[in-house]
């Protein structure tokens, strides 16, 4: 006999994958039958946590676009968390593969911007950075560091002007509302600082060297890699100003470094 939880399990499997969408040829008109009801629930909720999280997506493309979209993705990614505000993590991903969306070859970005930026907000704080700490290392030990970025940063690279397209689309913008795909790429950073979600356009130093820290890398290797894609990379302004701006939120020293320090 199946245990109440596997019957739970069975029954949210048929409502998300067994129901046609709204829209969808079926057999019997969509959502006909005894978990129409359900079925209805189900894919009205995540269209509208879908709609929160992704916004500018949803402008882009439509409403009618975007809830057929929200559909698909719900039937091929079930969510396995019981909040359906923190789903969407596969949605750029499945966007990037998603036929309709072929012509709109910037859109999965979009919508990773997107999911960086609701992510960021939600994320987990940490303690001010041990400067003190940091101080207190030997010289030596500095080209073995390894940075650790707050929880809410989020790195972002694209082909396409996305902060350009998000910024068009937010409701407080004033200008011309035409973006030029060809402007070129972003490398943007997403943070949250003291005021809310902070993005911000990087530089090829800082993207890099930024990029090895998520990464794990040590400081030496970060840095020459962050000098090779620009040549005049400030290494040290960098690092204070994502110190101060709380990008950079801890260290791991070396553990030979460790055993030298002060006692």
């Amino acid at each position: 006999m199946l245990s109440l939880r596997e019957r739970q399990r069975q029954f949210v499997a048929a409502v998300v994958a067994g129901c046609a969408a709204p829209g969808e040829a079926s057999g019997a008109s969509a959502w006909d039958g005894p978990v129409a009801v359900y079925c209805r629930n189900v894919y009205g909720n995540y269209r509208k946590a879908l709609a929160t999280t992704f916004p500018v997506a949803r402008q882009l493309v439509g409403a009618a676009f975007f809830n057929a979209a929200a559909d698909a993705y719900v039937r091929a990614h079930p969510s396995t968390r019981g909040d359906v505000n923190r789903y969407g993590d596969d949605l750029a991903r499945f966007l990037g593969a998603y036929e309709p969306a072929r012509a709109l070859a910037y859109l999965p970005d979009v919508a990773r911007l997107e999911w960086a930026i609701d992510q960021a907000a939600i994320a987990a704080d940490a303690p001010p950075f041990d400067l003190a700490a940091l101080a207190a290392l030997p010289e030596k030990a500095h080209a073995g560091l390894r940075f650790v970025l707050h929880p809410s940063a989020q790195l972002i690279e694209s082909h396409y002007p996305i902060l350009h397209i998000w910024q068009v689309n937010q409701t407080d913008f004033k200008g011309p509302a035409e973006v030029d795909l060809r402007e070129g790429g972003d490398s943007l950073l997403i943070v949250r600082g003291e005021c809310g979600v902070d993005i911000e356009r990087l530089n090829p130093g800082e993207a890099v060297l930024l990029g090895g820290f998520a990464a794990g890398e040590t400081l030496a290797l970060a840095a020459d890699l962050a000098t090779e894609a620009e040549p005049a990379f400030d290494l040290p302004a960098a690092l204070r100003r994502h110190v101060a701006n709380h990008v950079l939120a801890a260290f791991v020293a070396p553990e030979s470094a460790i055993e030298e320090r002060p006692r």
